[in-house]
């Protein structure tokens, strides 16, 4: 009986999807930081900022590190593009791997509590255009979280065609 066939996936595909994956935290990270708003009252002006809000702190870290990650492994998936050869061996290939998954629900995480956070400031301010563009600027964050998620654990599939074979 003859064995499976092994799956692979060329290594530039690894390393746009890692880009991908990069630019999206990027934005999201460049979203969520700089979203403020002000709301004017009778006697005092009211800023508020993403960073005022657990949800939206815990969104930007789990950006932050998945940026880390990804620029790691992104140096890690060039050095292999170029070289033909794998930096570390086998235990890269399970550093990748295992490195991959975390980082990806991680990002899960951080994207579902900056929704719930969300839904919750649209159900205590309902009147209109005063907090609309705040709440849309961290949706709009939250979504691009998402699609780096997304991009990250299509990176964590193909470094599963990777993991070396155990009998």
């Amino acid at each position: 009986m003859a064995p499976p066939p092994i799956t692979t996936i060329p290594p530039f595909v690894g390393l746009i999807v890692r880009i991908l994956t990069l630019i999206c935290l990027l934005i999201s990270l460049i979203v969520i930081a700089t979203n403020t708003h002000t709301s004017r009252g009778d006697y005092v002006d009211l800023k508020i900022k993403s960073t005022d809000f657990y949800a939206y702190r815990y969104l930007i870290s789990t950006v932050v590190i998945g940026i880390a990650y990804t620029l790691l492994q992104t140096a890690f998936t060039i050095f292999f593009v170029s070289t033909g050869n794998r930096l570390g061996g086998e235990g890269l290939c399970l550093f990748d791997f295992y490195g991959d998954k975390f980082i990806s629900y991680f990002l899960a995480t951080g994207a579902a509590a900056s929704f719930g956070m969300t839904q919750d400031l649209k159900r205590f301010f309902t009147d209109g255009n005063e907090v609309d563009k705040f709440i849309n600027t961290a949706n709009a964050a939250a979504s691009l979280c998402i699609l780096g998620f997304c991009f990250s654990a299509a990176s964590s599939v193909f470094s599963s065609y990777v993991l070396p074979k155990r009998a």
